[in-house]
């Protein structure tokens, strides 16, 4: 039998790839005296996705330095978060989220019973706690409680009350939980020294705040529920994770908001200590890492390759969701998942919907935009207008582009360039070669005409998702049918606002990081 870890080994477990910790001298003044009593709290909105096992494996590592770790099934703040949980779909939800967070903790050896499972509800409804929800409003001005909740509470043009009490809640929480610490992502950062500014004006203690870094999701921008490319869903099929870590954003030697490395370093070292890089004996065999740092620097120098990497963690990946998907392959589970996450009636009012059956609804996450990064721009070898480009979208390889820029924008200011591309419009041949997209350009009102490639907000990776504002969920369609004219009509309401941000129906064009701009022209239409 081991020996019990030591606070400084405690502390070393509880620490490890954390971005930051607000309180270290508390939390090493508490592991001397007695073990840490922790939280982790997650709002029962989209379907969890394997970015999840970010925290699992840090609460693997609490569960190791002795905490007592509970985890909040955050039932009401779903709701009040814009309602990204229906009211009518709470309850089930909150039953989904349950059920995989316990199956994901399982696949990694996590014992449950050390663990303490509660619904916000729970407790978030009783009296005490309601009438601190008004002495708290007493308190908290309206620019902090908007402030707090910025990059947590879904951002929308006209906000709702409820987003301003949602940071209130979560402050509440660690004093009704009766807790130390509360462990979360670096995003939650500001809600977390909101609650160290607020709880001691009730007469509550400060806590610890633990916070991990926000993870790049698969196209190098964060792993999002609301972004299918970006994440792989726990109960995907093997080859729907094999064709998303084939699109991967994973360039060679490139280690930053690289997704595949920080799975690894945030998920697959912790859990086992090891990565096994597995490749063809002519490349070398297969290849053992104890510490992720010697990985990182072997891809850095490309040693290791892209591809080596990406069917690496495709192995070890499906070897965590097999329980999983077995543990959700029985008739109870599949109708739960089914009713908590209904998929969108897809026929006409009157017509028999059918499996293959399109979606009628024009909106605008119909439409596969995302940020590319023009690495080459050569002529048409057989038009004078028209220029060949290869973008890289964060797949494979990159798509060959052919625009009609010739005549607006000089060779040199497309090379090397972020664009905005629409990826799924169905490919064509433009004088004998085939375009794979279209690069968004405003363009001017009145003559002489003038033309400007949209601005994705600088920092963009290359494959990061545009999205209209209010339209961050939704799937893309696999590739727009040319017959149903979907771009055509939503193209139709895309315009450059007075701010030179483009706009559909008065509705940002965003990233992560910011909004979608040309240069200088106001009121233009977009194409």
């Amino acid at each position: 039998m081991e020996p019990a870890p030591g606070p400084q080994e405690k502390y070393q477990l509880i620490t490890r790839n954390l971005q930051e910790v607000l309180g270290e001298d508390k939390l090493m003044a508490i592991l001397k005296e007695r073990e840490l009593k922790i939280y982790w709290g997650t709002a029962t909105t989209g379907k969890p996705h394997v970015a999840y096992f970010v925290p699992m494996s840090k609460i693997a590592d609490f569960l190791k330095a002795g905490c007592e770790v509970t985890i909040l099934f955050a039932d009401l703040h779903a709701y009040l978060d814009n309602m990204k949980a229906p009211w009518e779909l709470l309850e089930l939800r909150t039953r989904y989220y349950e059920h995989v967070i316990k199956a994901m903790l399982e696949s990694i050896g996590v014992p449950l019973e050390k663990l303490k499972f509660i619904r916000g509800t729970d407790y978030q409804l009783s009296k005490e706690y309601t009438l601190d929800v008004y002495r708290l409003s007493s308190v908290v001005t309206q620019h902090d409680a908007k402030k707090a909740g910025a990059e947590v509470v879904k951002q929308v043009e006209h906000p709702l009350l409820s987003g301003l009490l949602y940071p209130g809640l979560q402050a509440l929480d660690e004093e009704y939980l009766k807790v130390d610490a509360q462990f979360g992502g670096v995003d939650q950062r500001k809600i977390f020294t909101f609650a160290e500014k607020y709880l001691p004006s009730l007469g509550y203690a400060k806590r610890i705040h633990l916070m991990n870094p926000m993870v790049p999701g698969l196209t190098g921008s964060k792993m999002s529920s609301s972004e299918e490319d970006s994440k792989i869903d726990l109960l995907d099929r093997k080859e729907d994770v094999k064709k998303k870590l084939k699109k991967a954003f994973c360039e060679p030697g490139n280690v930053e908001n690289n997704g595949v490395l920080s799975f690894i370093k945030h998920v697959l070292f912790p859990l086992k200590s090891e990565f096994v890089v597995l490749r063809e004996e002519k490349w070398g065999g297969n290849k053992t890492y104890t510490a992720y740092e010697a990985l990182e620097k072997d891809f850095a120098e490309q040693v290791v390759h892209p591809g080596d990497l990406k069917n690496s963690v495709e192995v070890a990946l499906n070897k965590l969701l097999d329980p999983i998907r077995e543990k959700f392959n029985n008739p109870e589970l599949k109708k739960l998942s089914s009713a908590a996450y209904p998929t969108p009636s897809k026929a006409k009012p009157g017509e028999k919907g059918t499996k293959n059956s399109e979606p009628e609804d024009v909106v605008p996450s119909r439409l596969d935009i995302r940020v590319g990064k023009v690495i080459s721009v050569e002529k048409h070898p057989d038009a004078d207008s028209l220029y060949v480009e290869k973008i890289d979208v964060g797949e494979a390889e990159p798509r060959t582009v052919v625009s009609g820029l010739v005549h607006f924008v000089p060779k040199e200011q497309l090379q090397d360039r972020l664009v905005v591309l629409l990826c799924n419009l169905k490919p064509q041949k433009m004088r004998g070669v085939e375009s794979q997209g279209m690069v968004l350009c405003a363009s001017s009102v009145g003559e002489p005409r003038q033309v400007e490639p949209l601005d994705p907000p600088a920092g963009c990776c290359a494959g990061e998702r545009v999205f209209v504002e209010g339209y961050e969920g939704g799937e893309p369609d696999e590739e727009l049918k040319p017959k149903k004219k979907v771009f055509e009509k939503l193209q139709a309401d895309f315009r450059v606002s007075e701010d030179c941000v483009a706009q559909w129906k008065q509705r940002n064009f965003l990233t992560k990081l910011g909004t979608v701009s040309c240069k200088s022209l106001k009121g233009g239409s977009i194409s």
